[in-house]
């Protein structure tokens, strides 16, 4: 039986809101990357893919379940800072060794490389049903550590790996009362949802 104009007219509006969601997921994965030469040097990552924590919030809102949302501070950083409600996994790009050392160069503990990262964060893109081609966006505290872990994963094949220009705390302010205080920009200070309470299913458990 043919169907009457009723009928068609709903299957055309099913048809363009499907056309629509496809648009939609597509363009949250591509179209909010900042142009690399507006980036300053110190946070500009080899992976060419950049995004504010503004962004990065929208993007993942825009489309969750086509994007892994990965915090790489370490376990100390997620347990007394807070942590974005958004993130998916916790996987330290860096961490502190068992024995805590100070470096008088660097006027702060010593962190090592987690010789793991690349492997952690391909077993989470599998648990989500992801591959190397969806986006993965990282966050760090002010973007430092993200923009080389977006830029390590770029080369095992990651096509679509975001830093987060502002990180969870952002930059420090350069003058006024609150000179070296985290309050210029970043995921906190831009008022995004994020909490102290810590979910075991997104903690990083494995053995460094």
């Amino acid at each position: 039986m043919k169907p009457g104009p009723l009928a068609s007219a709903w299957r055309r509006f099913g048809r363009a809101v499907a056309i629509f969601n496809a648009a939609t997921l597509l363009l949250a994965g591509q179209a909010m990357a900042i142009d690399a030469d507006k980036v300053p040097a110190a946070k500009r990552s080899a992976s060419g893919l950049h995004l504010t924590a503004v962004e990065a919030a929208e993007m993942k809102q825009g489309a969750p379940g086509k994007v892994l949302f990965i915090d790489i501070r370490t376990r100390a950083e997620a347990m007394y800072v807070g942590m974005a409600t958004s993130v998916d996994y916790l996987v330290p790009f860096l961490e502190f060794p068992e024995v805590w050392e100070w470096s008088d160069a660097s006027n702060e503990f010593v962190q090592l490389s987690n010789t793991h990262f690349v492997q952690d964060v391909e077993s989470r893109l599998a648990r989500v049903g992801l591959s190397k081609d969806d986006a993965v966006v990282l966050i760090c505290r002010s973007g430092i550590r993200s923009n080389h872990a977006a830029g390590l994963l770029a080369q095992y094949g990651f096509k679509r790996a975001y830093t987060v220009i502002d990180g969870f705390e952002g930059d420090t302010a350069k003058d006024g009362e609150r000179k070296g205080q985290r309050v210029v920009n970043g995921w906190k200070n831009a008022n995004q949802p994020w909490s102290y309470k810590l979910l075991k299913d997104k903690m990083y458990l494995d053995d460094l």
